[in-house]
């Protein structure tokens, strides 16, 4: 009975609440720009009950590709306005948000969405909207060459969310596809179950992503 049970309430959590799904493993720049906090390979939960608001890392549709999806991380909503510096670093409605430190790891590696290089990258921690999450800045090699679009300064139009990358040295978000309509942003990222090295890297498994 108890099994019975277990799983009903599982079957109508993914009904209503959650669901699993993993990064994909072939779209580079997908995958460069979710770095240091997903990697492609990823197993995840989607968490799709109450709608994301600040500073959630969100999945949506690609509007110009059917099938495909994007991942950012939302700096502004409705009549914020969001600007995004040549370095990376972010000011939304004219305060810059802070960086508090070095990340636990404080380097990584991504890879280079247009050669597939890999690159070591700084991570540190961010404050945007009043919660902390990983970031990728410069590479910790100097010369390298990133992917950064040209700074952006915009007010967000009402019903529509800018996201952002984690990743700021080889990013993919709103400065390339424009702000997204907020309904399209449904699934918030909240938690992995596993990554792509396995169960048995204890690192990236059962982790909470922020």
């Amino acid at each position: 009975m108890f099994l019975l049970a277990l799983a009903a309430l599982v079957g109508l959590l993914r009904l209503t609440a959650l669901r699993w799904w993993q990064v994909p493993e072939d779209d580079p720049d997908l995958g460069a720009s979710v770095g240091p906090t997903l990697e492609p390979g990823d197993w995840l939960i989607l968490w799709r009950l109450t709608a994301p608001g600040p500073a959630d890392l969100v999945l949506c549709p690609d509007p110009e590709e059917p099938g495909a999806v994007l991942i950012g991380r939302i700096a502004g909503v409705s009549g914020d306005i969001v600007n995004v510096r040549e370095d990376g670093n972010l000011e939304i409605n004219k305060v810059r948000m802070r960086t508090e430190r070095a990340c636990q790891e404080p380097k990584f590696v991504a890879a280079n969405p247009r050669t597939g290089d890999e690159v070591e990258l700084h991570c540190d921690i961010e404050t945007l909207s009043g919660a902390q999450h990983q970031r990728a800045t410069m590479p910790v090699a100097a010369g390298g060459v990133g992917l950064r679009p040209m700074p952006t300064k915009r007010e967000v139009d009402a019903g529509e969310v800018f996201l952002v990358s984690d990743n700021r040295f080889y990013p993919f978000d709103s400065r390339d596809f424009g702000a997204l309509p907020k309904a399209a942003c449904s699934e918030t990222i909240v938690f992995r179950l596993v990554s792509r090295l396995g169960f048995s890297h204890v690192a990236s498994r059962l982790s909470w992503i922020q």
